[in-house]
């Protein structure tokens, strides 16, 4: 699903250059639930942003699905983002006048003009996060969890090939985070969508099947566990 060849990031400020990315590589298989972590200043966010085609390398190649994102531009990544990707972000980054319906069918909307296919996949998804009876409540009337929750259903509700979540357990306290990751896991594995994190948090990382880790734009770490070791170390977590 996801190839990253040798790929290096260089940002660029005036004379100044900082490499956040060298050489990196790394092949994601579908239906992966991966962890990238490391410290500030890894490279994580950045090689996820790749990944999301929300940035593009200064050097190397990314694959997605046989397509070759690095060689496309704007406009072709803007319509590949909307069609095979989903976000999660930690500050949530829902539309504050909108009700969780508005939020999550917005996106599907552009993709689908049956305005009944529209609320019907809304309204399954959002049964799948547990909010179908919180449909019309705006942000402010949510919790936190409640609010990543919406997050979530609207990073799924267009049947994304990859979502992509960026600290998503950092804005809600520990139990509210642990239910998030057994609903992300569990969807997971009933879709077989791939997620991939960008974390400090060491409990995404005991859910994740596999842990990739940066370190000064580098990968030193990249390690697969088995099913059983994902479930005791979640276990061990909570």
């Amino acid at each position: 699903m996801i190839s990253v060849d040798n790929v290096t990031k260089v940002y660029r400020s005036g004379s100044t250059e900082v490499a956040a990315l060298r050489g990196v590589s790394l092949q994601v298989e579908d239906g992966s639930f991966l962890a990238i972590a490391g410290p500030s200043g890894s490279g994580k966010t950045t090689l996820l942003n790749l990944i999301g085609c929300l940035d593009t390398a200064s050097s190397g190649e990314v694959i997605i699905g046989g397509v070759r994102v690095s060689d496309s531009n704007r406009k072709q990544l803007a319509l590949f983002r909307r069609h095979h990707l989903g976000f999660i972000f930690q500050s949530f980054n829902l539309i504050p006048v909108l009700t969780a319906y508005e939020n999550v069918s917005f996106a599907l909307s552009l993709l689908i003009r049956d305005r009944t296919r529209v609320r019907d996949r809304t309204m399954a998804i959002l049964a799948d996060v547990g909010l179908a009876d919180m449909a019309d409540r705006r942000p402010g009337e949510l919790s936190g969890g409640q609010q990543q929750r919406v997050a979530i259903a609207r990073a799924l509700v267009k049947g994304p090939d990859i979502v992509l979540a960026d600290e998503p357990t950092a804005n809600v306290d520990s139990e509210t985070g642990e239910g998030l990751l057994e609903l992300m896991r569990e969807l997971n594995r009933r879709h077989s969508t791939t997620f991939l994190f960008s974390t400090h948090d060491g409990m995404v990382m005991d859910y994740a099947d596999r842990l990739v880790t940066l370190q000064d734009g580098r990968i030193t770490g990249d390690e697969t566990r088995p099913a059983e070791s994902q479930s005791a170390a979640a276990a061990g977590s909570g």
